[in-house]
């Protein structure tokens, strides 16, 4: 009788595994040999094949998931399973399936796409469910009685963190997180990314709540590629009772993220649940933006100004230029309020020259109205993108000019972002904007995307602690030795440094007590109308010292 089986020659088998897109692994410690036959290109893992050291596989895998990695090569009783997902440079996301056999000798298996072992309902970064899966999934735990909370937390300045590292390093601060979430929750909770930069959690009424937990588990300092990066989180939070009357799952979702818009309006790390009295908001913005346009010729779009206090004597220094808009209606608006709005329209340019050109005047009327105030400051922030506007160091040069204002007495506050960027392009600016007489100062310093080869390179006078920072470091160990570690650095190379979001007099204390020049914040006073300000900066004057509030 004739032989119909097949007979499986090498090329044959190659052949079949490549087109199932699968590789066969065997690995060795005791040689430290891993070996891989099968479609590894494919997967990632071409420059492992056909064999490869323990220590290249640890180096091939993303960062986050060098852990993984271990629990592959991690050697084990015989039988013992292995079921790990994998992530390496330049493949997608893979399942490592295997045994160990002969008593912990070598160890074999199977390596394919996430997506032949199980549904492709996972966000493809982070391995959570995305936003589609989630709905799904939260629509049938809602059916289950009892009390539950959903909440979605935005990851504060993704933008700029995409301009600083680039995408690809940005992604690794997601997945991260996306790690961090998944090993915060028992296995019961619900959690997805659904938005760029979107996290969200289903799960039952608890104290602590579902939102101290990820705010808890996100909001640590991470590394990556050797930048580091302390995340903050805006998060919204809406509560719902299970059971046959639950709501419908995408629309607890719109609520919870309604919430997130709520609590970004309030400043990063903000927090809001929801209510109805956010429904109103969608319509708002329509009105808003019909609005803005004509603000500015209408004179309705002003600078406030905000005092800067030396701390070791109390004495007035100068103010920080902020912009408000005063509406016909609505009274007076926050910048979080339509700085968003300007940007999409194309306005920041034109906002920006705007506050500069009008700060400069002001502050020249206070020198020479008040004989005592002859060294006091002004600092106006450039918006994203304005270090590269065409006329931003002619503007400069002309209201010094028209002003008489000395070099140093107008000062330019830009981020960290900003100047990351183009380092090599921000450096020409800045000894261009130094040359015309501007000071310059690096805001919200501490967030974590700079390189501090940089800093060295780079013309500035004055770094700022962002306000975050110092309005945790009494209660957070890590706030606390952030704000230490940037005045030790501004004193190692002779910077001022100045601590936003002093909010009492203890934080004044504290701050002196490690050597901080100057502080800002509501301790002090909060953004003040030009009437305001001149009122404050006599009384100042007067007592010879700003007042501080004892509490905040």
């Amino acid at each position: 009788m004739p032989n119909d089986r097949w007979i499986w020659d090498a090329t044959t088998t190659l052949e079949a595994l490549g087109a199932a897109d699968v590789v066969l692994w065997l690995w060795e410690p005791e040689k430290d040999r891993l070996r891989l036959t099968g479609a590894s290109r494919s997967l990632g893992l071409g420059p492992l094949a056909p064999e490869c050291s323990s220590a290249a596989m640890r180096a091939l895998a993303l960062p986050q998931d060098r852990a993984m990695a271990d629990d592959v090569l991690r050697v084990q009783d015989p039988g013992s399973e292995i079921a790990v997902r994998l992530r390496m440079r330049g493949g997608g996301v893979c399942i490592w399936r295997g045994v160990w056999l002969e008593e912990g000798l070598r160890a074999a298996g199977v390596i394919a796409p996430e997506t032949k072992f199980a549904a492709s309902d996972l966000d493809h970064l982070t391995g959570l469910l995305d936003r589609k899966s989630f709905v799904t999934r939260a629509r049938e735990q809602l059916q289950s009685p009892g009390n539950h909370e959903l909440v979605v937390a935005d990851l504060d300045r993704l933008r700029r963190l995409n301009e600083a590292l680039g995408h690809e390093r940005a992604d690794l601060v997601l997945a991260a997180l996306g790690s961090r979430l998944a090993a915060a929750f028992p296995p019961g909770a619900l959690l997805a990314r659904v938005g760029e930069d979107e996290f969200a959690v289903l799960a039952p009424t608890s104290r602590p709540s579902a939102a101290e937990i990820l705010r808890q588990a996100l909001e640590q300092p991470l590394r990556v590629a050797g930048f580091d990066i302390h995340p903050t989180l805006s998060i919204g939070a809406v509560e719902a009772v299970g059971g046959e009357d639950a709501p419908e799952a995408a629309e607890l979702l719109r609520r919870a993220e309604l919430a997130v818009e709520s609590a970004k309006s309030g400043g990063r790390g903000g927090a809001a649940a929801y209510g109805r009295g956010l429904e109103s908001d969608g319509l708002s913005r329509l009105a808003l933006e019909s609005d803005l346009r004509g603000a500015m010729g209408r004179g309705e779009i002003v600078a406030y100004y905000q005092p800067i206090v030396r701390l070791s004597t109390g004495a007035l220094s100068g103010f920080e230029a902020l912009v408000r808009w005063r509406h016909s209606r609505r009274g007076l608006l926050t910048p979080d309020q339509f700085l968003p709005l300007c940007e999409e329209m194309g306005l920041m340019s034109e906002l920006g020259a705007r506050m500069m050109r009008e700060a400069g005047h002001q502050l020249a009327v206070w020198r020479r109205d008040h004989r005592a105030a002859g060294e006091l400051t002004v600092a106006v922030n450039l918006s994203t993108g304005e270090l590269d506007r065409p006329d931003l160091i002619s503007d400069v040069m002309a209201i010094r000019k028209e002003t008489g204002l000395p070099p140093g007495a107008l000062k330019l506050e830009v981020t960290e972002g900003d100047v990351m960027r183009d380092p090599d392009r921000a450096a020409v600016v800045l000894r261009n904007l130094r040359e015309a007489g501007a000071a310059l100062a690096l805001d919200d310093f501490g967030t974590g995307f700079s390189s501090l080869s940089y800093l060295t390179r780079l013309p500035f006078d004055t770094l700022k602690i962002d306000r975050y920072f110092v309005r945790t470091m009494a209660t957070n160990e890590g706030s606390a030795k952030i704000v230490s570690s940037v005045v030790k650095l501004g004193q190692d190379l002779a910077l001022e440094v100045v601590a936003e979001g002093v909010e009492n007099a203890q934080m004044a204390r504290q701050l002196l007590s490690l050597g901080c020049d100057y502080g800002q914040g509501f301790g002090y006073a909060p953004a003040l109308s030009p009437q305001e300000a001149e009122v404050y900066l006599n009384e100042s004057y007067v007592d010879g010292a700003a007042p501080v509030k004892a509490r905040g």
